[in-house]
């Protein structure tokens, strides 16, 4: 579960990018998928045989206690 209440990173003082912690698509992806229990560094293949990610960024854990 998430703790509820919490505040992660922060924006410039516009609020129009970044300043601190900031989080990709990918760090998104990864969260979601180690939240329901599957590696996101786990690799399949296509039809050719090439290896592809599940998710490049990095899961977001410390949201999670």
């Amino acid at each position: 579960m998430i703790r509820g209440g919490q505040v992660h990173g922060a924006s410039d003082k516009i609020g129009a990018y970044p300043d601190r912690d900031p989080v990709s698509p990918a760090d998104l992806a990864a969260t979601v998928l180690w939240r329901f229990g599957i590696n996101p560094a786990q690799e399949i293949h296509d039809q050719t045989n090439r290896p592809i990610r599940l998710a490049d960024g990095q899961p977001l854990e410390h949201l999670f206690s």
